[in-house]
């Protein structure tokens, strides 16, 4: 029987950066929240962190059972993956690297993924627990994995959910893998079967080759909480699933959620995750009693993210200052009790006559609005080229050049330089390349909402 290891409680902690000032009657509050997690060890869910925060109390579920993590990967299988060959091959070999990785007592399932959602393994509707008996079974099976049919996406991801379900640990998640469109759907199946998980896994999505949608793959992982990206040559599928596996399995506490709590009179504008990539999360709030509501953040590891919050006050006179808002990081009870709070900070109003003090802009602010205003350029540019605007595109993707020299977001300038011909980066003057290769304006696409974090001084 595998040895499973107590895990260790992760600490979180809260910051918020902003400038409180505002002129007379002003209105307006922004602040940049840095949520940031550590010593969490051992994966173990939410069950080790509640019992971290009330050490009185019998920890639940660290005996033989416990299990690390639960895991399904999501292999695409349709005709498609058959042309070329190396597709299909380099998904087997990467989904066999992945079962390698596994540490034992980690919960795993395979699914084939073609116009309908097959189980290749353990089969019955259940997980298998990873250890060296079943890592080899896994891998035969995938030896019997052939392309063949259609793609519905959102059957695999039914199937998946219902797989996880059955996991003895809180860190559920997915990885799946696609290489061309969702034709067997209509896009309306394909939200409903995203709104139906979201909340129960995590999922990070990948597209293999140059025949995906990006916006299919992206929108999957923006619902899902997890990373999206282009594998274009299907030889870098191996290290990258490794990868993925490796980040699941270190995740040490699911389920965090944000709870704003706002006075009278306020209202949040938006929140937003804005490092390490962009996440709109204004839409997913849920209410979490009087003036308060709790926005979905996910599994953590050892890790560190930003969020942008934006509000709008009551106005008020020179002198006068309030609480804008309460940020609690919270954690809901496994045992259906009052939710652990893990951090708290807040945000604060101060209404000042001091010109200078309220038209600053604090820089963490001003970076991540560039940022965002970075990602919008590159997507409007892009698709201003798709529709033949070429002076709009050429106008768009120049001022996303500006932002990414501006703001240091080197990976963002390297990769619109095989879009675009830049003449001078500062200014954003460029020039559309007459030719450029799908992967590569895929791959802008894809991580155009990837950013980089300011620099402290």
């Amino acid at each position: 029987m595998a040895n499973f290891a107590k895990p260790s409680a992760p600490r979180f902690s809260v910051e918020v950066y902003q400038n409180e000032f505002l002129p007379e009657g002003g209105r307006e509050v922004n602040a940049i929240v840095t949520v940031t997690s550590t010593g969490g060890g051992t994966a173990g869910g939410r069950a080790a962190m509640a019992a971290a925060v009330r050490p009185a109390e019998q920890e639940i579920g660290t005996g033989p059972t416990r299990r690390s993590a639960a895991v399904v990967l999501m292999v695409d299988c349709s005709g498609s993956m058959d042309h070329p060959p190396d597709k299909l091959r380099g998904a087997r070999a990467a989904t066999a690297a992945a079962v390698d990785v596994l540490r034992d007592g980690t919960e795993f399932a395979v699914v084939d993924g073609t116009h309908v959602a097959r189980e290749v393994y353990p089969g019955g509707g259940r997980l298998a627990i990873a250890d060296q008996e079943t890592k080899s079974l896994a891998k035969q099976a995938l030896l019997r994995l052939r392309a063949g049919g259609g793609t519905a996406i959102g059957s695999w991801l039914r199937l998946a959910d219902r797989l996880l379900d059955t996991a003895g640990s809180s860190i559920r998640h997915g990885i799946l893998l696609t290489d061309g469109r969702n034709e067997h759907e209509t896009p309306q199946e394909l939200r409903a079967a995203l709104d139906a998980c979201a909340g129960r896994f995590t999922c990070d999505a990948r597209g293999v080759g140059t025949d995906w949608e990006v916006k299919e793959v992206t929108g999957i992982a923006t619902a899902l909480l997890g990373t999206a990206d282009i594998v274009a040559d299907p030889s870098g599928l191996e290290a990258d699933f490794r990868q993925m596996i490796e980040g699941a399995m270190d995740k040490a506490v699911a389920d965090v959620a944000l709870r704003l709590w706002t006075p009278v009179g306020a209202e949040i504008t938006f929140v937003k995750q804005v490092a390490p990539s962009m996440v709109d999360l204004t839409g997913r709030r849920t209410p979490a009693g009087a003036r308060a509501g709790d926005y979905p953040t996910g599994s953590w590891g050892d890790e560190s993210r930003d969020y942008h919050l934006s509000l709008r006050v009551p106005a008020a006179e020179v002198g006068q200052e309030m609480l804008a808002a309460r940020v609690s990081l919270i954690l809901p009870d496994p045992v259906g009790g009052a939710p652990v709070v893990l951090s708290r900070a807040l945000v604060r109003a101060v209404w000042t006559k001091d010109v200078a003090a309220s038209t600053a802009i604090h820089a963490q602010v001003a970076h991540y609005t560039g940022q965002a205003e970075l990602a919008a350029a590159v997507q409007d540019g892009l698709k201003a080229r798709k529709m033949g605007d070429f002076d709009g595109a050429t106008a768009k993707l120049g001022r996303a050049v500006q932002l990414a020299s501006v703001s240091g977001n080197e990976d963002t300038a390297k990769l619109l330089a095989k879009v675009v011909d830049v003449v001078d980066a500062p200014t954003g003057t460029v020039r559309l390349k007459a030719k450029v290769a799908d992967a590569d304006e895929m791959t802008l696409e894809t991580r155009s909402t990837k950013t980089v974090r300011v620099k402290k001084t």
